[in-house]
């Protein structure tokens, strides 16, 4: 017999609320007034999460600490293994002195701070949370700023606030997918309906980040270059997300926005160059001071990682690699022992999808990216071992988020409060990002998110008579905004940013920027409710999936691999001919 979470355990349903909610204050109160380390307040929510559960929620005690140890495996696996593998490929490009070049290669199309943070944090970002997501786009993109010699903490910070707009269509559209199945709505309606909503935000964020930045004033000197960033992702964001599906919205605006802008400032140049305060040296570039092969080869780690990604979030390849490299169980004691508020059995499985994960795909970038560098793998093995040494604490950090976040959506806590949320009536629709904030908050992820909550914003919006469209879509959008101060994003991009132990300062640098866009979209979903409701795309009857990549599917999945296999051996060999030739 599953033990029932209960709905309103004080038999007041606002109370139960607030006490639900005092995990989520005490991880506010531990960042931002007291200042803790990420993995103390993560620690500390966790446990008071776990006295909530048994006290007020009378969750068993045997099923409350197998919850935590639960989320505890999934933030070491796919969570963790995700950050171990962006950190590695980018201490190779360190290690081997490749990124040196890669910041010449960067400062040869611009110098200006502003520009790069565009480049780099907005669309380069968007692309790879389109391929890889779940944590992949703040690593990699925050580690390429500080090498870059960013000030440590603008530009964590600023890969975060950056890595808003493409969540919802990240993984491949995974998000949205979710949403679909958990609502009921048809895949291409969601899409439609967020892609036409965060095209406005997509052509704000390139501004938003510059004032961030360096100021109102100062960002009006690069407005040209933001509107070109901003605007060509937006319109290729709505475009895509119109007409082909959630799939490909991040791939093809970040690819897209990064030609457009490369192109752009081959013809204008900004006035002034604008640099840090408190930079410790100007980095200067020599006309030609680095050959094309000396440039590609430096880059080739992310060139690899580009196609790797693209190949592994082809649909054929995944069911492959699931097929030859998965091991799903149902967690022992957990699995159907938990029934929601309704008497439904929830299912606890555990995919160790260890071939098809996102951090396998960056590992193998990595590994093929070794002697493409000039590096042995012995020495791949070292940076490895040095790798696994830096992030010892934000694992501990992950794992504890997660198993924060377990607890409170295994207890019903989460549910609690969501319910509450729908108690609001008419301004629901207003509330519905709220919900979708919070769950990413509290999970790190939107797909989690949709997950929770997705349901709960179709049946209120049908009871309250707004399009239900509207209200799902709301709980994607929201939770993109959610991202930037998940307790898991700030753990990872402190890791890749070098700040572990600083996360409190991290949190409280992109808090308001959270609340501020969190307001923002709240509008802009309560007027698609109410009054621009010709905005609404309407009903799909069919049920044809649409959040695939438009690739044949007859074309079987060990075929993708050998295909991007040679592409890569092919790449290795131009590049070690060329540097022979070059050498001699």
């Amino acid at each position: 017999m599953p033990w029932i979470q209960p709905l309103d355990p004080l038999h007041n349903l606002t109370l139960s609320a607030l006490v639900g909610m005092i995990p989520v204050f005490i991880i506010f109160w531990a960042l931002i007034i007291k200042k803790t380390k990420g993995y103390k307040a993560s620690l500390m929510a966790c446990a008071v999460s776990i006295v909530i559960a048994l006290l007020v929620y009378r969750m068993p005690v045997k099923l409350a600490f197998l919850s935590v140890a639960n989320g505890a495996v999934y933030g070491f696996f796919p969570i963790c293994w995700i950050v171990i593998s962006s950190v590695f490929l980018f201490n190779l490009t360190v290690k081997s002195g490749q990124f040196e070049i890669i910041k010449h290669s960067m400062a040869a199309i611009t110098t200006d701070r502003r520009l790069q943070a565009m480049l780099i944090a907005f669309s380069f970002g968007a692309f790879l949370e389109g391929t890889a997501g779940f944590g992949a786009p703040v690593a990699i993109t925050a580690a390429m700023l500080v090498g870059l010699e960013f000030d440590a903490m603008y530009a964590t910070g600023l890969c975060l606030v950056a890595n808003t707009v493409p969540v919802a269509f990240g993984s491949v559209g995974i998000p949205i997918a979710v949403a679909s199945q958990v609502s009921g709505l048809h895949e291409m309606q969601i899409s439609q309906m967020i892609g036409r909503t965060l095209p406005i935000l997509s052509l704000l964020t390139p501004l938003y980040l510059v004032v961030l930045m360096s100021g109102f004033k100062k960002s009006m000197e690069v407005l040209p270059a933001i509107l070109v960033s901003g605007g060509s992702f937006a319109v290729l964001q709505f475009l895509t997300s119109n007409f082909l599906g959630p799939a490909l919205p991040d791939i093809i605006a970040g690819i897209g926005s990064i030609v457009c802008l490369v192109v752009f400032l081959r013809f204008w140049k900004p006035k002034t160059i604008w640099r840090f305060a408190n930079e410790k040296s100007h980095l200067t570039v020599v006309k030609d001071d680095y050959s094309i092969n000396q440039i590609v080869t430096a880059w080739s780690p992310f060139l690899l990682l580009t196609v790797i990604i693209l190949t592994w979030g082809l649909p054929p390849v995944k069911e492959f690699l699931n097929a030859k490299g998965q091991l799903q169980f149902a967690v022992p004691g957990l699995h159907n022992a938990i029934a929601d508020s309704k008497g439904v059995p929830l299912a606890h499985i555990f995919k160790f999808n260890y071939l098809s994960a996102a951090g396998t795909a960056v590992f193998f970038s990595a590994l093929a990216a070794i002697p493409v560098v000039g590096l042995t793998y012995r020495q791949g093995i070292t940076a490895f071992g040095e790798t696994m040494k830096q992030l010892k604490f934000p694992i501990i950090t992950i794992m504890s988020v997660l198993s924060f976040a377990y607890i409170v959506n295994d207890s019903g806590i989460t549910t609690t409060i969501g319910v509450l949320l729908a108690h609001t009536g008419v301004f629901f629709p207003f509330f519905a990002p709220i919900l979708g904030w919070l769950g990413v908050f509290i999970t790190g992820s939107d797909t989690a998110s949709t997950a929770l909550f997705a349901k709960l914003q179709y049946v209120t919006a049908t009871k309250i008579g707004v399009a239900p469209v509207v209200t799902v879509a709301a709980n994607c959008s929201g939770g993109v905004v959610g991202k930037m101060i998940s307790p898991q994003s700030i753990a990872v991009a402190a890791a890749a940013g070098n700040l572990v132990g600083k996360e409190s300062a991290l949190f409280r640098f992109t808090i308001k920027h959270s609340f501020i866009i969190l307001l923002f979209l709240c509008l802009i979903v309560f007027g698609q409710a109410y009054w621009y409701t010709w905005i609404i795309p309407p009903p799909i009857s069919s049920t044809g999936i649409v959040g695939t990549l438009p690739v044949n599917p007859a074309t079987p999945g060990y075929v993708w691999l050998i295909l991007t296999a040679l592409v890569i051996a092919i790449f290795i060999a131009v590049i070690k001919l060329t540097d022979k030739k070059t050498s001699a």
